[in-house]
């Protein structure tokens, strides 16, 4: 998905290489930065610009940068957080989210 992509990636790399995103060797992070310097435009800022969405369903505070629905509101509707497509089909399930 497209989506995918406009994931981020942390700052350990993922162990697994075989499928994994957060590699170096597929240029996702780059080898030695200094996180010092890189992580300050990355960082929460309640009272700043870039703020964190708020859910469309819900209202609540999005946890992830880019999304427009909360997590939980997600996974009850079965929609991606990002785009809002449909992902999966909910109609036999019992979503609950106790």
């Amino acid at each position: 998905q497209g989506c995918e992509k406009k994931l981020g990636t942390v700052i350990t790399p993922d162990t697994w290489k075989d499928g994994a995103r957060n590699t170096t060797e597929s240029g996702g992070r780059k080898l030695n930065e200094n996180k010092a310097l890189t992580s300050k435009k990355a960082r929460f800022d309640p009272y700043g610009k870039n703020k964190f969405a708020i859910c469309r369903i819900c209202k609540s505070s999005v946890h992830q940068p880019g999304s427009h629905y909360c997590q939980g509101c997600a996974y009850k509707k079965g929609i991606c957080s990002m785009c809002g497509k449909k992902v999966l089909d909910t109609k036999n399930y019992k979503q609950t989210s106790v």
